[in-house]
């Protein structure tokens, strides 16, 4: 029999599907994992896996990203799925055609004419006998990626999926769903936002029922077994406090199965409600709550950090960034840690232009300069081109031809539009096109737009963050033209009260419901941000995301926290 597990990026199927493996073969059934771990048992699979999700491949056609696809499970059903089907009595693949198909027409936009022959021919008359989609969220599903990251640092270079915004994760999650509900047969959704144990027992006893009595069988006791439905939350709120009061009641149910993402639900805010379960969590997961403060000021916050800083001192360094050294226990603490984490501390002078800022910079040079070039972005005096010179002279052509000295020359020169500045973005787009795109920043050069306008359909994340706050024709045009796929154009639009920028929320209030909310920054007080808010909380109550911005609304923070719809 053949299984396959489909999902969202984090949305716990790989987690899932592994454990199911193990409870089958301790009940004595032969099983084959084709992705066991994440990895592909067939190495060139995963070679072109790693290819196609590369964001080095910024020129990446959509068309030719869905030909890898296909290709990856070409190569794995016949190098490695035909022969486990003869040997086992379950192969169980993590992810199949499905992924290819999904991405293809509902990420990308494909048409159906180009993407089903191709499917149909890659599967060679080969389709699965069961398909389990593991559901969730994406707000919860990209929570629990940022939660993995704090424990499991990713040096790979980012993926190429993650260019267009979170938008594309909503639209596969709707393309999986359709996809299930048409072919009720073969296909079962299971959600998984709570109790992982209860989704991996659910789904053992699955496929263990499928292999003893059929497929039919299997699916119609699933659905009879299925626990009751817990009731959903009223559909409307009427303050900001309630939306505060269920914000905290979502956080707790996290708090016990998943602390790390209830940490990670917690940064940027701070307050009566928040704090409490800071400190309750400051031990039990000490790195994701510093996370989480990262460029917070209170005095809980503070607290938090002298709590820990003897134990993680690279991490609490890390979470001065944003905070100038006018505060003196800003200036003190980096002080006492730059000889304890001096990368952190330096990380943390991003657009830092005080004395002391420049003299820990030049300490640094000597012993970390990456760390330093990474730092110099938006400055154009004459010292921080001394400190680039001196690290370009130790580089020379390698910033043409290596990743991470091309990513980090592009990261030294971000918002600036001098000559030279232009001249080091010819030289490292190749080897870091995205980096060179991120560094436009804020600017509103012809070069910047051209630059802007060439990856506007493959980056559109990238090209939004690079037009924050700016009110020029150009940029409502690139924002208008991606909006419908891409919640960052509204992000680029943070506390503008322009007239173009409130008929951008208005008219995205239902497609991108928080994002909106988080948009008002400074207008929220306003009348016409009141009754935006007022209007979400009436309608889209049971988003977390907006829930969380409201939150920040509430406790009186000015600027709300980074979250996504």
């Amino acid at each position: 029999m053949f299984v396959v597990f489909e999902g969202i990026d984090g949305s716990g199927k790989t987690t899932v599907s592994n454990q199911v493996v193990d409870r089958l073969r301790a009940s004595a059934i032969s099983v084959k994992h084709l992705r066991a771990e994440g990895k592909f048992a067939s190495k060139v699979s995963e070679a072109i896996r790693d290819l196609g999700r590369d964001a080095r491949h910024l020129e990446l056609d959509p068309r030719t990203e869905f030909l890898l696809y296909v290709a990856r499970d070409v190569q794995l059903i016949e190098e490695t799925l035909r022969p486990a089907l003869k040997e086992n009595d379950v192969v169980l693949a993590d992810r199949f055609l499905y992924t290819a198909e999904i991405l293809g027409q509902e990420g990308r936009r494909l048409p159906k004419d180009f993407t089903q022959p191709v499917l149909q021919a890659a599967a060679g008359g080969l389709s699965p006998d069961l398909v389990v989609l593991v559901d969730v969220d994406p707000v919860l599903a990209r929570a629990r990626r940022k939660a993995h990251k704090i424990a499991v640092v990713d040096k790979r270079p980012p993926s190429r999926k993650g260019l267009s915004g979170v938008g594309l994760q909503h639209r596969v999650r709707s393309g999986y769903r359709e996809l299930a509900r048409a072919n009720p047969e073969r296909w079962v959704i299971i959600e998984n936002e709570d109790s992982l144990e209860e989704t991996v027992v659910r789904v053992t006893a699955l496929v263990a029922t499928a292999c003893k009595s059929g497929v039919a069988e299997a699916i119609r006791q699933f659905h009879a077994d299925a626990p009751a439905t817990r009731a959903k939350a009223s559909t409307s709120l009427g303050s900001e406090q309630q939306a505060l009061e269920r914000f905290l009641d979502w956080v707790d149910r996290r708090l016990e199965r998943e602390p790390r993402v209830a940490a990670y639900l917690l940064g940027g805010l701070f307050g009566p409600g928040i704090d409490e379960r800071r400190r309750a969590l400051v031990e039990q997961v000490p790195e994701a709550i510093l996370a989480a403060l990262s460029g917070l000021d209170d005095d809980v916050s503070w607290a938090i950090r002298g709590r820990l800083v003897d134990r993680y001192p690279g991490a609490v360094a890390k979470t001065l960034g944003g905070i100038p050294n006018t505060d003196t226990r800003a200036a003190e603490l980096r002080a006492r840690l730059l000889p304890r984490a001096p990368a952190e501390v330096g990380s943390s002078l991003w657009r830092l232009d005080d004395d002391w800022a420049w003299d820990a910079r030049a300490r640094l040079a000597e012993t970390h300069p990456d760390t330093v070039m990474t730092g110099l972005g938006w400055f154009d005096s004459p010292r921080a081109w001394e400190l680039r010179e001196r690290w370009f002279e130790r580089k020379g052509d390698r910033i043409e031809s290596e990743y991470d000295a091309a990513r980090i020359a592009a990261r030294s020169i971000t918002g600036l539009v001098g000559d030279r500045a232009w001249e080091i973005r010819k030289r490292v787009q190749a080897a870091a096109p995205v980096a060179t795109l991120w560094s436009l920043g804020n600017t509103t050069l012809p070069e910047s737009y051209r630059l802007r306008a060439e990856y506007l359909r493959r980056a559109p994340k990238v090209v939004m963050g690079t037009l924050k706050n700016l009110r020029d024709p150009l940029a409502w045009e690139m924002r208008n033209a991606v909006v419908q796929d891409c919640k960052e154009a509204i992000d680029s639009i943070q506390s503008l009260d322009d007239e173009p920028a409130w008929e951008l929320r208005e008219n995205n209030l239902d497609r991108w419901p928080s994002t909106v909310v988080k948009s008002l920054g400074a207008q929220a007080g306003s009348e016409r941000g009141k009754a935006l808010v007022a209007r979400q909380l009436a309608t889209h109550a049971s988003n977390v995301s907006l829930l969380k911005h409201v939150s920040a609304i509430a406790l009186g923070i000015p600027r709300g926290p980074e979250f996504d719809d």
